[in-house]
């Protein structure tokens, strides 16, 4: 007898296509169902392509290859040895999965719109310069692509807010990564500090990088396999150089992030993590300072950001002279401290404490990989979602800008726009798009 709870993957489809469309929203379904864990039917895994296939890309292409419930099927850059090579990564991989001496089925392309185009791929993962974040994750929003972008979540605020309204108008599960919300050191300073267990909270030391810097790098040849012209997309076009677009032979995470043009230097880089971790303590998802006051030598020797609970924070690397590693939390009954490598915590026995059934706890997360792909199932928020990175890229972004024009911001998290007017700071917070780009 037939099992009338059951859906099949072609009239969940259906069904699913039918119900957007009479809400206008365009018909692009995710080729995916409830499926088992482990043994997945090709015919309910979830399709990935990947924008950006350098060195960022790769490690996350072995994440997902990983993951049973998932199929590659094409990469897109305008690097063509880094694109080959990943091309190569999958094709091995899944030749050796299948005990095959080849396998084909991983399409190269070097326009990212073509590979968005595609109906059989349900979700995009972007790793590209962050100068590209927006228009790649707004293309696929519109294509109807789940998308799973690098931090920082944009090049800019404007674009942060372009990429929010995209993901929300056609209603992605969009998962920001910021993978430290998945690292269990993390998730716990973080429900000690929520939790009062170092009483109130005062003051926040994040030692991350300093602010990117104008590009004025001497012109080089250009090689022959890189288009530089689409590398430099929406940016003003400038010479090539091989300090921003590295040979696949330079096994280092390339220094466009270090550049204005480009990238949000290390505040962006890494505060996307640790300035997140901070927001996260403070329960400030979706929020954000009131405050940006910039360095005077004075009162304020370092960039502070105030709360409209009194709590500061400062991008610093010491505290009363200590080394700061990654962030220390400052409360009235004590203190802790988080980085990759360690969780530190003062008294030295609160990193023994069990967090109370009755205390708050946060959304728990393993894998931010598996996180997500959860997400694109359940069609609910992952654990870093394109609002929640964008109020941490902002809190990024509103330093660097305070850093550019060397005079405080009083800002307003809520309307996500200044509480003051500034002409010189408003300029910063978008840039008009070199054509034929715009969002």
């Amino acid at each position: 007898m037939e099992n009338t709870n059951h859906v099949n993957r072609r009239s969940f489809l259906k069904q699913s296509a039918l119900a957007l469309g009479a809400l206008g929203i365009p018909q692009f379904v995710p080729s995916l169902a409830l499926g088992k864990q482990g043994g997945v039917a090709p015919s309910e895994r979830i399709v990935l392509g990947f924008i950006g296939t350098g060195k960022q890309s790769t490690g996350l292409m072995n994440a997902f290859l990983n993951i049973p419930e998932t199929q590659v099927v094409a990469g897109c850059d305008v690097d063509k040895l880094k694109l080959a090579r990943s091309k190569k990564i999958t094709e091995d991989f899944y030749a050796k999965k299948t005990d095959k001496t080849a396998f084909k089925g991983y399409k190269c392309y070097e326009d990212f719109r073509e590979l968005t185009a595609r109906a059989d791929i349900d979700a995009v993962v972007i790793a590209t310069p962050d100068h590209w974040h927006a228009l790649n994750a707004v293309q696929a929003a519109r294509a109807g692509k789940d998308i799973y972008c690098e931090k920082p979540l944009s090049w800019s605020i404007d674009e942060g807010k372009a990429m929010v309204k995209a993901v929300q108008r056609y209603r992605r599960v969009f998962q920001t990564g910021s993978m430290q919300r998945s690292m269990e050191k993390f998730r716990t300073a973080c429900e000690l500090v929520r939790n009062g267990y170092i009483g109130d909270i005062k003051h926040i030391v994040v030692n991350v990088g300093g602010p990117p810097i104008p590009c004025d790098l001497p012109a080089e040849t250009k090689p022959d396999y890189l288009d530089w012209n689409m590398w430099v997309g929406p940016a003003r076009l400038r010479p090539y150089s091989h300090v921003l677009s590295p040979h696949i032979s330079e096994d280092i995470y390339p220094h466009w992030r270090d550049y204005i043009p480009f990238g949000g230097g290390f505040m962006t880089d890494w505060g996307a993590h640790h300035f997140d971790i901070a927001q996260w303590a403070l329960g400030m998802d979706r929020n954000g300072p009131v405050e940006i006051i910039s360095p005077d030598q004075s009162e304020f020797k370092v960039l502070t950001y105030k709360y409209a609970s009194g709590v500061t924070m400062v991008r610093d690397e010491t505290y009363k002279g200590d080394p700061v590693k990654g962030i220390l939390f400052i409360g009235s009954k004590g203190k802790v401290e988080v980085s990759r490598r360690h969780l530190r915590t003062w008294p030295e026995d609160l990193i023994k404490q069990k967090i109370g059934p009755q205390d708050v706890h946060l959304y728990k997360s393993t894998n931010h990989q598996q996180d997500f792909l959860q997400a694109m199932r359940t069609r609910k928020q992952p654990i870093c979602d394109v609002e929640i990175g964008f109020s941490s890229a902002v809190v990024c972004h509103l330093g660097n800008i305070v850093y550019r024009i060397k005079r405080s911001l009083k800002w307003d998290p809520q309307k996500l726009q200044l509480a003051q007017p500034d002409s010189e700071a408003q300029q910063l917070f978008g840039r008009t798009m070199r054509s034929p780009w715009r969002l």
